[in-house]
């Protein structure tokens, strides 16, 4: 890591608290990770990943930019993104067989990267063998297999860390404290998004890898948008929250990318929280224009982490044009009767609003989520609440998942309830 990422690190992590009296510690405990980061600058962990694939060599581009981290082996059936990964780490050893690499007992952690439906079993072994784990999101592919993997992490006591990224976002985290701190008054709603416009398709290079390539879009290997993008929003939304929702409801659907895929090309939930509050998530893969949000509504003012933004009620009035519009319609169309009160427009007023950090940041918390694996691998230490957070977001986008293939309300199931004094609003209390 070059001196201008380390300064940058030391700043962000001034700003959220950590270099000072722990500020954000309510909002943001697993940055304890970094606590002891000067007593730990001399040392190093060592690492291997299993599943280099495209998510995984993007990690590891951070990962080998980082001194106290050695990647020392990589292990996945398919040659061609071991090849490519030994181009970021090229010293790295190379494993086809994952349980060949869990054997070296030099090696302090594991990044798992591998498509969803294999995460489990490779997750309890790497416990088994005594080492930390990086789990990519969503964990499990089903609600059981996510509950094994955060008790085996416990009864094992290794260190546990999924691919939440937001949670180490300097956006989120500093619009979460001014949340939490009461800034933008009551929480109402959260509603989130995350809209693309292609059909998830890669290229094969024979007819036979179509599915092992192509995993993302089959019901045996994946749960579709839920598991690969609302795994992230959902988690934003409890943690503005600070509860967990008691019901789910939702549809989804195959409308346009009918080309041989078995999960759904768009779905639509409503999360009911136990004091009647919602958390709406859509995810369209037709269309693009409004991207990905999570649209925090509270009684004095709205947040979008993603943009890094917050805009207060209060603001000017709409500009005299639209002003003019509403006068114009309310002429034409208040003189036609209608049944039951009068029609007036309701326009959004113009609100820029103002960025959270002064500016929007160009990380995403990926880089530092990989440096907190590493410190944790140094100290030992497994950093307050992350592994919870992981596992309540994995739970939360397949428990929705489930409510559209049953095409009912469900209830949060009590099963999957776990001791996390964060979330203790049950279902039960609503």
């Amino acid at each position: 890591m070059d001196e201008e990422q380390t300064l940058s690190r030391r700043d962000f992590l001034k700003r959220v608290g950590i270099a000072g009296a722990g500020l954000l510690a309510a909002t943001s405990p697993w940055l304890s990770a970094f606590s002891d980061v000067e007593h730990t600058a001399k040392d190093r962990c060592r690492l291997g990943m299993i599943g280099p694939g495209s998510r995984g060599r993007f990690l590891l581009g951070f990962l080998a930019k980082n001194p106290k981290c050695e990647i020392v082996a990589l292990a996945d059936i398919y040659q061609p993104s071991l090849d490519e990964a030994l181009k970021i780490v090229p010293t790295a050893k190379t494993y086809k067989d994952y349980h060949k690499l869990l054997e070296d007992k030099t090696i302090d952690g594991v990044i798992v990267s591998t498509p969803l439906a294999t995460h489990c079993q490779i997750v309890l072994d790497a416990f088994d063998a005594g080492k930390n784990v990086y789990c990519e999101k969503t964990i499990g592919y089903d609600m059981d297999e996510c509950l094994a993997m955060y008790r085996k992490h416990l009864s094992t006591g290794r260190i546990f860390f999924t691919g939440q990224q937001r949670l180490f976002d300097p956006r989120y985290i500093q619009a979460m404290d001014l949340i939490h701190r009461g800034t933008f008054g009551y929480i109402s709603a959260v509603h989130a998004f995350w809209n693309r416009n292609n059909d998830w398709r890669r290229d094969v290079p024979k007819p036979s890898l179509e599915k092992f390539i192509n995993w993302r879009l089959y019901k045996a290997t994946s749960k579709g948008l839920m598991t690969e993008l609302a795994c992230h929003q959902l988690q934003v939304g409890t943690w503005a929250l600070g509860m967990l929702p008691a019901k789910v409801m939702g549809h989804g659907s195959i409308n346009y990318w009918k080309k041989g895929r078995e999960v759904y090309d768009n779905v639509n939930l409503i999360y009911v929280f136990p004091d009647g509050r919602k958390m709406t998530y859509g995810s369209d893969v037709e269309n693009k224009f409004y991207g990905l949000e999570e649209q925090i509504l509270g009684s004095k003012g709205t947040v979008e982490p993603e943009k890094g933004k917050y805009y207060f009620e209060d603001v000017a009035p709409a500009p005299a044009f639209m002003q003019m519009i509403n006068d114009w319609e309310n002429d034409i169309f208040g003189n036609i009767p209608f049944a039951g009160t009068s029609w007036a427009p309701e326009t959004a007023n113009v609100n820029n609003g103002e960025y959270i950090l002064g500016k929007r940041p160009e990380m995403d918390g990926t880089s530092l989520l990989t440096e907190a694996f590493v410190e944790a691998n140094i100290t030992g230490r497994q950093p307050k609440n992350i592994a919870e957070e992981g596992y309540y977001a994995s739970i939360l986008c397949l428990w929705g998942h489930e409510a559209m293939v049953r095409g009912q309300i469900l209830d949060f199931p009590e099963k999957y309830y776990i001791d996390y004094n964060v979330y203790h609003t049950k279902a039960s209390q609503i």
